[in-house]
């Protein structure tokens, strides 16, 4: 009796074995987004209305002085978490920087509330705030390099920036109807502090990776290769300077120009804008024009309604409409094209420097725009800043077309 011998099978090759750490979570590339999109609202909605509420008591307890201490120090939480971010992220995984950045954050967030309603220092609580904002930006560099990391299209990131946008702006108008007493005050914390949890269970099948998982050679080529895009970071700066003050300031103006009631209208027309950001990148993204011309144009989207908001109430809906369509688009846009460009290992780091460089724009137009203007003359402001960007992008434009025109066969 003879034995058997198995037929060599060369027909079917031996396929490397696949681990589920292989394919984050073992989901395909929808579900991973959906999952990244679902942690990124709960976490959004959850700080909406917790700083919402740590705002108004905040000016409860001590006027606009301690109200504007806090918001200072979390402009100053958002610059710095691009340095700390960026070093960071050259020793940790993506997983572990999530972990790190949200667990801080959440923390965080329930000793400052409770410290604030129980009495303390200011200054304390507002360096509370700074690390606060530092591990939330973090975070938020790391969600959006994950989100890259799934879909590199700027419609995906478009998408997840406007429902950030469209969620944030839900939980600011619940906060402003709540009563903080009793079990209210309780549910604050729970949701301010528990809806981060989402996005520490995501963490566990995050893909993205930094330098540090990378060869010493590789990791040396990268680090001199993935120097910051610096003209491009300033490019968006300085749009975000010149056309998000009216709409960063949108509260203030809308309850000075049309009264208290105006303020939940022209959230609502925000978030409409927002919803629709990610169909208007798909059209523009089929131009295929430069950032040159692409970004001044979404700066004129932000501002050319508020020459209308002075005069009516729907003027003011108007141009918040086209502020939440135009300012999403920019930011997906701008975050989508910078890690795109990345160097591999470095995309947490350009994303947290690109946040970092909007919020200082915004920072500086939310201190000097007051100071120079006052709230019935923002459609004066507004068209002047408007009609710099709307020539600045017909400039590129020309020379984009003369370019491609020299070029041509």
């Amino acid at each position: 009796m003879t034995t058997a011998v198995a037929p060599p099978r060369t027909h079917r090759p031996e396929r490397p074995a696949r681990h589920r750490s292989d394919t984050p979570g073992g989901r395909r590339r929808a579900g991973r987004l959906r999952e990244l999109m679902v942690s990124g609202l709960v976490d959004s909605f959850g700080l909406s209305l917790g700083w919402t509420v740590f705002s108004l008591v905040a000016v409860d307890r001590g006027g606009l002085a301690l109200a504007g201490l806090f918001n200072a120090a979390m402009l100053l939480g958002v610059v710095l978490s691009a340095p700390v971010t960026g070093r960071l992220a050259r020793h940790l995984h993506g997983r572990k920087l999530l972990l790190l950045a949200g667990g801080t954050e959440g923390v965080l967030r329930v000793a400052t509330l409770a410290a604030l309603l129980a009495g303390y220092d200011g200054k304390l609580i507002a360096a509370g705030v700074v690390v606060m904002h530092i591990a939330a930006y973090a975070g938020f560099a790391a969600m959006r390099a994950e989100v890259a990391a799934v879909d590199a299209r700027p419609q995906a990131m478009t998408r997840y920036a406007l429902s950030i946008a469209a969620v944030e702006a839900a939980g600011a108008g619940i906060a402003a109807l709540l009563p903080l007493r009793g079990n209210f005050e309780v549910a604050v914390f729970l949701v301010y502090g528990l809806s981060l949890v989402p996005t520490i269970l995501t963490a566990r099948r995050a893909r993205v990776r930094d330098s540090a998982s990378a060869p010493p050679a590789a990791t040396r080529l990268q680090r001199h290769r993935g120097r910051l895009p610096w003209p491009v970071l300033a490019g968006g700066g300085c749009v975000t300077l010149l056309a998000a003050g009216p709409t960063l300031l949108s509260v203030a103006l809308a309850s000075e120009l049309h009264g208290h009631a105006a303020v939940a209208g022209a959230a609502i027309a925000f978030s409409a804008g927002c919803l629709l950001s990610s169909s208007a990148v798909t059209v523009v993204d089929r131009l295929r024009l430069p950032i040159q011309v692409t970004w001044p144009l979404w700066g004129v989207g932000m501002l050319i309604g508020w020459l209308l908001a002075p005069a009516h109430v729907a003027g003011l809906l108007f141009a918040q409409f086209l502020s939440g369509l135009s300012m999403t688009a920019f930011e997906g846009g701008m975050d989508a094209r910078i890690a795109r460009d990345a160097t591999p290992g470095t995309v947490t780091r350009v994303l947290a420097w690109s946040a970092s460089t909007r919020a200082l724009g915004g920072a500086v137009a939310v201190r000097f725009l007051p100071a120079l203007v006052a709230a019935p003359a923002i459609g004066l402001t507004s068209g002047v800043a408007a009609a710099t960007l709307g020539a600045a992008a017909l400039a590129a434009l020309v020379r984009f077309r003369l370019v491609s025109f020299k070029g041509a066969p």
